[in-house]
């Protein structure tokens, strides 16, 4: 297990899930705390795994005594495992002290001694824990609330084109045997495959 000592070097990491999204709030939290700016990797990526350039690089340059100053636990994951693995990693492989600036109790720079690293850790796994918990929660709604819709006959995806100008009267002629479905197709300017697709979809054969 690492040792954190202090004196070594601060660094921030900034990660925001999409790139309409900003990273002003945290990086102003950081620069408050005194990371200087050149020590801060900003990632515009999804936390839906940790194959992240920069915060691949930053793992790289982190050593014993430094520093890792986040905004939030979420920046490190986003599930339990994944939270508690990297926290694993940063922390006792790396000996690096971790600074959460939304959870003052997250501080291992400052609780160093046993029982304020066990109260960290604690916190850490019920946090993590809860974080995953309510992204688990909101994916269920979102299911939920796409399933009433589809209910009350809302269409998701997109707009079905209108069918071709005399498409009923072709497909009844072709069900009569007058032409092939390859003839019909072509009469109604569409695919063969389309306009079976399109028959079926009208409850034909």
């Amino acid at each position: 297990m690492g040792c954190v000592r202090m004196g070594g070097k601060i660094y921030g990491y900034a990660r925001v899930s999409t790139q309409s999204q900003h990273e002003d709030r945290q990086l102003a939290a950081m620069r408050e705390y005194g990371v200087a700016a050149g020590q801060i990797v900003v990632e515009k990526q999804s936390g839906k795994d940790f194959k992240r350039p920069g915060y691949q690089r930053l793992l790289r340059r982190l050593h014993t005594g430094d520093t890792l100053v986040i905004q939030s636990l979420d920046r490190l994951g986003r599930s339990y495992a994944e939270i508690q693995e990297q926290w694993r990693v940063i922390t006792k492989e790396r000996g690096v002290a971790v600074v959460v600036l939304d959870m003052p109790l997250l501080n291992t720079r400052e609780h160093t001694e046993l029982v304020g690293q066990l109260i960290s850790d604690l916190v850490l796994q019920l946090l993590s824990f809860v974080a995953q918990t309510e992204r688990e929660s909101i994916r269920e709604r979102q299911r939920e609330g796409i399933e009433a819709a589809k209910a009350r006959g809302v269409r998701f995806g997109r707009p079905r084109a209108e069918l071709p100008a005399g498409f009923e009267e072709t497909v009844e002629a072709w069900r009569r045997g007058e032409f092939t479905a390859q003839e019909a197709a072509r009469r109604l300017g569409i695919s063969r495959g389309t306009f079976f697709n399109r028959v079926r979809e009208l409850g034909g054969p």
